[in-house]
């Protein structure tokens, strides 16, 4: 068997539009992770007991069973409780559902690493709640977590590989549909692997660059 390009070059329309549904649902899903992650976070960590036991047990359901199960209980068990989704927003809530967890354990431990003597002055001051997380922990915290944030991005950009199962026409179904009619799978499975590479590697290179900036503003702040 010889490598032939063509049968990529011949599809590029197709495989272009499975691009574009994969980084549409990934960045949907973050979108949705990090607001449902934010409000999970500060519910944790201002919110009474009745309010953290729940969320606490929410977060060890959605840690301790594969994406794929939780994606199927969406699409398919959503209609028992009388949600039902077509596949696209269904991969997306289901993206975003699993990612705020994660989310919400990054926000959580950037909030804590930001000093007690900090939170302590802000109250002698009168400074209430709200304005403290904004103009306080939240400044700072972003800095802190931005490394686990793009590493966390860049596992739910791989995680979309799974909603193919639900019939989401994104990069991995396009890429092996044509190979289950071509039998070229090492030339769509190559261009699968390709397509992540750039999504995950171009997701690396804006984190750093976020990263720098992050610094150089905590620098100039600390002068």
């Amino acid at each position: 068997m010889i490598f032939d390009p063509h049968i990529i070059t011949d599809r590029l329309g197709d495989i272009g539009g499975g691009f574009l549904v994969t980084l549409g649902t990934w960045s949907s899903g973050i979108v949705l992770g990090l607001f449902l992650g934010m409000l999970i976070a500060v519910a944790q960590l201002f919110g009474n007991q009745l309010v953290r036991t729940p969320l606490r047990m929410f977060i060890e359901i959605i840690r301790s069973t594969p994406f794929l199960v939780q994606l199927f209980l969406v699409y398919y068990g959503g209609p028992s409780f009388g949600l039902r989704l077509d596949p696209i927003p269904a991969g997306i809530l289901g993206l975003g559902i699993y990612g705020s967890v994660y989310f919400a354990e990054i926000f959580r431990s950037g909030f804590d690493s930001v000093s007690r003597g900090q939170l302590e002055a802000a109250d002698c001051l009168g400074i209430s709640r709200l304005q403290c997380i904004v103009r306080i922990q939240f400044p700072q915290m972003l800095v802190i977590i931005l490394p686990a944030l793009v590493n966390m991005v860049s596992v739910l950009c791989k995680e979309t590989a799974v909603l193919s199962i639900i019939t989401i026409p994104e990069m991995t179904m396009v890429l092996t549909g044509i190979g289950s009619e071509t039998f070229a799978f090492v030339e769509t499975l190559s261009m699968l692997c390709i397509g992540y590479l750039v999504l995950v590697e171009a997701c690396s290179r804006f984190g750093m660059f976020l990263e720098g900036r992050a610094g150089h503003f905590m620098h100039k702040q600390l002068r």
